[in-house]
């Protein structure tokens, strides 16, 4: 490796789960090795993650083109990064942070930058002859996460009545990634039989969980956990995770969940949480208050702390700032981790290691806009952070990530 090097760097304009643009990048060296990578794309963002370049052609793909996020990688990072010879990653991300020059990488894009980080570890990890988790982390990367599976859609991944966005199960004690795959594949098809047999929809929203029209959030808890009961499993082996996605809700103080046009106060949606969990499986709450509600993030983690995994996805935004305040003010006890957050392979790298040195668990996390690219797979494993989530097991962009595990685990 001592004398091989970047030779070329292609920028790609490709597409989406949701048929929408998004970046790909190819890097090639000089000893033949080739990586390849896709950026994806996040319908509920926060609002300190990276900015995606996006072209604003309302003309072309309603303004979500990234040509110019293309061009970038195809003329200015490409010039760069052959110029740079060198294939240490650090170094790398590092030039194109240096490169962009904006403090959320607005210039290039984090779309564009994202892709070319990856593609290039990938083609170091093609030049080694090892897979990308081994690259990553070494002989010390030997765990399978547990699968935090998307299986009923609400808030912004779907168009129905339901405020909370993700629903999930979570298997707790099964000998394997494989039976816990299986286990959660066979509740959802349960759940999806039981929704026919109610005469409700039985369509998916964003990441492949079902999307129907429902009475409350609390029915659709219901009929997960007689889904989890037909299926011929317990409570006691699976348990419910909510992504709440409370971002969307705040305005001015208040929380106003959308669908049920509810007015309600931080405490008072804790209070709605201590019933949930009281009452439910539930053991872990992502976003269960706002990015900018540190008040309130205080007091979740004082209330609930203790008995749930309280993760924060757009308080955190995979940056070691937002992180280091979290820890400092006490909020939550996990983080979830998407590497298009932040824009490069170190910086996610770097906020995964601070999180396991405060003691925060650490849930590796694909986006709603996502492709066939498997990257957080290998990541997941990589770092050993026993969680993923990456949705329902019936649609492609969504599987590639789960059948990259059973290869992963077959390996190990």
């Amino acid at each position: 490796m001592t004398n091989n090097r970047i030779i070329k760097v292609e920028g790609f304009q490709l597409m989406d789960s949701r048929s929408n643009p998004t970046v790909g990048a190819r890097v090639t060296l000089s000893d033949g090795s080739v990586g390849f990578a896709i950026a994806p794309s996040g319908a509920s963002t926060g609002e300190f993650e990276a900015h995606e370049k996006r072209d604003g052609d309302n003309g072309k793909y309603c303004g979500k083109g990234v040509l110019s996020a293309v061009e970038g990688i195809n003329n200015e990072i490409a010039t760069e990064l052959i110029k740079l010879n060198t294939l240490n990653q650090r170094k790398i991300d590092e030039h194109l942070i240096k490169l962009d020059g904006t403090a959320n990488k607005s210039r290039l894009g984090a779309n564009a930058i994202l892709a070319v980080s990856l593609a290039v570890a990938k083609a170091a990890a093609a030049s080694y002859n090892l897979p990308l988790y081994r690259y990553l982390g070494g002989i010390s990367g030997v765990k399978l996460p547990r699968p935090m599976m998307n299986i009923l859609n609400g808030g912004a991944h779907a168009s129905n009545n339901i405020d909370i966005q993700e629903f999930m199960i979570i298997p707790v004690n099964s000998c394997c990634f494989s039976e816990s795959l299986r286990k959660c594949s066979e509740i959802y098809h349960t759940l999806g039989k039981l929704l026919k047999e109610q005469g409700k929809a039985t369509g998916v929203g964003d990441e492949g969980g079902f999307a129907p029209d429902l009475g409350s959030d609390e029915e659709a808890i219901e009929l997960i956990v007689e889904a989890i009961n037909k299926a011929g499993y317990t409570t006691d082996e699976i348990k419910i995770g909510l992504d709440v996605a409370s971002s969307e809700w705040y305005k001015n103080g208040e929380y106003l969940l959308p669908k049920r046009n509810k007015k309600m106060t931080a405490e008072e949606l804790i209070k709605y949480y201590e019933m949930l969990i009281e009452k439910y499986p539930i053991i872990s709450i992502e976003d269960g208050v706002a990015e900018e509600d540190w008040n309130g993030w205080r007091e979740l983690t004082k209330v609930l702390g203790d008995k749930l995994q309280l993760v924060g996805d757009d308080l955190f935004v995979t940056n070691t700032a937002r992180l280091k305040k979290g820890i400092a003010e006490s909020a939550g006890n996990a983080i979830l981790i998407k590497p298009n957050q932040i824009g490069t392979l170190t910086e996610t790298l770097d906020v995964i290691e601070l999180a396991k040195e405060a003691g925060y668990s650490v849930v590796v996390s694909h986006r709603s806009g996502e492709s066939e690219d498997t990257t957080i797979a290998d990541l997941a494993v990589a770092v050993n952070a026993g969680q993923i989530k990456t949705g329902a097991p019936c649609r492609t962009d969504r599987v590639a990530k789960y059948n990259r595990l059973l290869v992963i685990e077959s390996e190990i």
